[in-house]
């Protein structure tokens, strides 16, 4: 029994683990939250006087997600980054995408979160370049997206924690990551009993 390899049976993947899926849901959660910013996040109500020609609409000035949260675009790109990241990821690596993700998620929620709480100081910017007044006093409407945006944050970052319990079901990439998925082979078989164990695995697979 000394040339004898050890193969633990693989078990069975639950749906929401399924690198897939998760990967889908990490993607479409910061796209979400990517789309919020190019809706109107602010109306900004102005004296007509100091509107000019600068805004035309009765409706008053309107402020797109990304100029009232501008990190927030940013950030909805580096979680899609990190979701895609994750899919082709080691297992060490996905420790780092996960925390990089919960940290975007965090930046979103926040800086969505300041919107809501400031609306005034989020639409100064937007104000001053169409009127070239800073400081001036505006009646200031919120929107949905801040709030949605604050949701989707959320949930973006409860899938990122997901990433390493969820890896322990991924197929392993590499002869390193097999073994620490717990691999056991006899200290007297050949080097090359992991490339084995790999391929009986992948028919296994779910994915």
């Amino acid at each position: 029994m000394s040339g004898s390899t050890v193969i633990r049976s693989s078990p069975a993947v639950p749906r929401w683990a399924r690198k897939s899926t998760l990967v889908l849901v990490i993607a479409a959660l910061a796209l979400a939250v990517f789309g919020t910013t190019t809706q109107i996040w602010l109306t900004v109500l102005l004296d007509p006087a100091q509107l000019g020609q600068a805004v035309t609409s009765r409706e008053g000035l309107q402020v797109q997600g990304s100029k009232a949260a501008t990190t927030v675009t940013a950030l909805a790109l580096v979680a899609l980054a990190g979701g895609l990241a994750a899919s082709i990821a080691g297992r060490m690596a996905r420790w780092i995408i996960t925390a990089i993700i919960l940290l975007a998620a965090a930046g979103i929620v926040g800086a969505a979160a300041i919107v809501l709480g400031d609306p005034q100081a989020a639409a100064q910017g937007s104000v001053a370049a169409a009127t070239g007044i800073t400081g001036s006093n505006a009646q200031v409407g919120v929107t949905v997206f801040p709030a949605l945006a604050v949701v989707i944050g959320s949930l973006l970052g409860l899938s990122a924690l997901a990433i390493v319990p969820a890896g322990r079901y991924w197929r392993a990439r590499t002869k390193y990551d097999a073994a620490a998925a717990g691999t056991a082979v006899s200290p007297a078989g050949p080097s090359d009993e992991i490339d084995s164990w790999d391929r009986l695995s992948r028919g296994d697979d779910p994915t």
